[in-house]
Order: C-alpha cells, then structure tokens, then sequence
C-alpha cells in the first residue's frame, strides 16, 4: 500500500533508540528522508542513519538538548537547509525519573517537565511555524497511557504525558486551518532496552495488565505513527490512539 510519503522530510526527535529509532526506519522505508535528533548516544544515531542511508533515502543525526529551544530551532532549520523542506514532526524523545511524589525533588520534577514537555513545545512550535506557512505537515506526539490514567511514583512523567496530549489537541484546533494534522499516539509497555532490564516482576505486571497478553514492540508503535504521518491519514487530527494491546481498558 503506497502511503503517499516518498521524498517526504521527517524529523524524529530521541531517534537513536528504542522506539524513536523504529519510527526512524519505518519511516525511512515508506521513502521519507529522515533526520533524527539525540543527546549522547553518537554511536548508535550514527548506526541508524547508515541504516536509512542503505535505503537510499537521505539521513541526518544531530546532536541537541531538546529542553533547549535554541537546539530545536536550529536543527529545523538546519534539516530545511539540507534536505529543502520539512513534512512530518514525530516528537518522541523523552526521559523518566520516577519517585513518590514526597520524595520526589524539585531537580525530579523539572527535569522530567523540561524534557518531556517543554521539548515537545520546542519542536512543535518549530515544526509549526514551518507547516502553518507552507499550508500543510504532520505532527505525532508520542505520550503514554500514563499521560491519560497517571501511574504511581511517576506524578512528574503523568504530568508530563498528560501535558503533551492536551498540548497536541489545542494545536490540532490551532493549525487545522492550515492543512496540518496533529495526533497523538500513546503506548503502554513497549518491549524496548529498558524494558528488558527492569526487574522482571514490573514487566510481569504490565503484561497482566493487557488482555493480549503480551508487550508491545517498538515496530508495532512505528506502524502507527507512519500512518497518521500518510495521506491515508489526512482526515485525522486531535486523535490520541493508544498502542498498549487493551493495557488501559
């Protein structure tokens, strides 16, 4: 099925891990040009743009805080220098740092908020002004299930995923006029490295919590995601779709 996304530019944002880097190359496969973002993980960013590269597809790694705004701004930029465009935002790139919220510190809090919601605001308002002006883009938000039902020791990253969807809605309203789709797609357990090397109990937990039975891979999120980024998607916007095999429910 041709999704209508060859020579497409994409940025995804914490793309050199994970489900970030499974976004990545998803979107890669469907023809997209992709430029990924990541803070300290040089060697394994540099492996997923040699892997998009191999596709034949055009492939870029910057190194950027996405808690700055002056990071974000720049590298739209420097991907519309390059690449001579931008379509498609997946904001993806986020942190945790878990503790009740009485032992919680004040560094706890505002990082996890700076990272995983102020980060979005930075690419999203890039990535905004791009789309509003040449009347069209897609923009993904990945959130969590835990930004719709909060999750114990986690009120900082509740707080924060529950930010990103109500953010992503009002700019739904706020740029449907110009043509651009904003949704958000909210995964449960996801079977990625961290994943892997929590205790076997929590993962245990997780998957009894779901009524397939089972964890998520990150390939299974990136189909979504490439779909709501596709013409097949066009009349989708303010969407939150949980990827989490009924985890929530």
């Amino acid at each position: 099925m041709d999704l209508g996304l060859k020579g497409k530019v994409a940025i995804v944002t914490g793309g050199s891990l994970g489900i970030g880097t499974a976004i990545a190359l998803d979107l890669a496969r469907e023809g997209c040009n992709v430029a990924i973002n990541y803070r300290k993980h040089d060697t394994e960013a540099n492996r997923v743009i040699d892997e998009i590269k191999s596709m034949g597809r055009k492939g870029l790694a910057v190194k950027a805080d996405v808690s700055s705004y002056a990071d974000a701004q720049n590298m739209v930029e420097t991907v519309i220098e390059q690449f001579g465009g931008l379509d498609i935002l997946v904001c993806n790139a986020g942190i945790n740092w878990d503790g009740v919220i009485w032992k919680m510190s004040e560094e706890q809090w505002d990082r996890v908020i700076s990272v995983n919601l102020k980060g979005y605001f930075n690419y999203n308002k890039a990535a905004a002004l791009v789309f509003k002006d040449r009347k069209g883009g897609k923009i993904v938000n990945i959130s969590s299930i835990n930004g719709l039902r909060g999750k114990f020791a986690q009120t900082n990253y509740s707080a924060s995923k529950g930010g990103e969807i109500a953010m992503s809605k009002a700019l739904a309203k706020e740029l449907g006029k110009f043509n651009v789709n904003v949704n958000v797609v909210a995964p449960g357990m996801v079977m990625t490295e961290m994943a892997r090397n929590i205790p076997p109990e929590f993962l245990n937990m997780a998957i009894d919590e779901t009524v397939l039975g089972r964890i998520a891979t990150a390939e299974e999120v990136a189909h979504t995601v490439t779909f709501l980024c596709s013409d097949k998607a066009r009349h989708i916007t303010g969407e939150v779709i949980k990827i989490d095999g009924g985890q929530y429910i």
